[in-house]
């Protein structure tokens, strides 16, 4: 007995040196792509999650919750019109709780916007400049985003710019120090974040560079979120911020990197599309499996994929023939060509 005894404390004392041997990734994930009690797929339209119990809830019972959060991050993905239909109704039910308490930051806008932005909040920038700035920061989509605009104008609720400026994207591509050294501190190192983030971009080590833009821009507006934070003027203030899910999903995206910076209650709400129309299936991605052991969010809006009427993919980069060669004349803000690395002046 006591052999037996002394053999289970050494085994019990030993097991964690040898558990990195043990292929134990996928018992440790979390099922069902991060939601533990219930597969996304057994949601009905418009049913909302709350992930970590897998009870459904109300959209007033997930507003009485996520209404003691400090940050609401709400994902996206651009082009469902559904999608921002859930964003527009969680700002308006929080402006209502809490009036003139609320800042909405978005991803569409660089922070070297924000004194256009400012601007446009106090009544100084025209209907057509402001799509003119929102054509600079981010390209075409302006009317997905038209009646979140129309409402936050209307209520002067503050709109942020969140991801970085142009010239520091541009020093950080190629390596060359800031002259205002307001590069934000990255972590390149999150167990989580890189395995995941290379599922979507295949894995391949092409894809380096554009993974270290992505750090760069969920650096840049977890920065954002943080000097939101720390301003003494928004003690009393909550703020939503509109981005891409992919950037919130599972947390170590924006919401981790901003809590480094400025520890603070949030949620993550994720408007969930689990199927696509027939005729949008050419959208599906072929994505590698990765078992992440952590919820994907607070809660999953299931939502139904609508896109505006001849809404097509584009790769958002204008071409020119020269000496039998195909050169990259121009590159969109926040297209899939930037997101892949492809810059001006590139052969193809």
């Amino acid at each position: 007995m006591i052999l037996t005894t002394r053999f289970f404390v050494a085994l019990f004392l030993l097991f964690p040196l040898f558990t990195k041997n043990i292929a134990f990734a996928e018992e440790y994930a979390v099922p069902h792509s991060g939601s533990p009690y219930l597969p996304l797929d057994d949601l009905q339209n418009n049913e909302i999650l709350h992930i970590p119990t897998g009870l459904k809830v109300s959209f007033d019972q997930m507003q009485n919750a996520i209404s003691s959060s400090k940050v609401i991050y709400i994902g996206e993905t651009h082009d469902n019109i559904e999608a921002h239909r859930a964003q527009l109704e969680i700002i308006k039910d929080l402006s209502r709780r809490f009036p003139e308490k609320i800042s909405v930051g978005m991803e569409m806008f660089r922070r070297s916007a924000q004194q256009d932005l400012d601007k446009w909040n106090n009544g100084e920038l025209s209907l057509d400049q402001f799509k003119k700035l929102f054509r600079k920061n981010w390209g075409n989509g302006y009317t997905l985003y038209k009646a979140i605009f129309d409402f936050i104008n209307k209520n002067n609720v503050p709109l942020l710019g969140l991801k970085p400026s142009k010239k520091i994207e541009d020093q950080f591509r190629n390596n060359k120090p800031s002259d205002q050294n307001n590069l934000p501190k990255i972590d390149f190192n999150d167990r989580y974040h890189r395995p995941f983030s290379m599922s979507i971009f295949g894995g391949h080590q092409a894809m380096e560079k554009p993974y270290r833009m992505l750090l760069l821009w969920e650096e840049t507006m977890a920065q954002t979120v943080a000097d939101f934070l720390i301003d003494p003027r928004n003690i009393n203030s909550k703020l939503v911020i509109l981005t891409g899910g992919f950037h919130v999903q599972y947390g170590f995206g924006i919401p981790k990197r901003a809590f480094r910076r400025v520890p603070h209650s949030y949620s993550i709400v994720l408007p969930t599309v689990t199927e696509l129309p027939a005729e949008l299936k050419d959208r599906e991605m072929d994505v590698q499996h990765v078992s992440i052991p952590l919820y994907s969010g607070d809660y999953a809006w299931k939502l139904p994929y609508k896109i505006l009427p001849e809404s097509k993919v584009k790769l958002g980069v204008i071409l020119e023939n020269s000496k039998n060669t195909v050169r990259i004349k121009s590159v969109s803000a926040n297209s899939n060509a930037e997101r892949a690395g492809l810059k001006d002046g590139d052969l193809l």
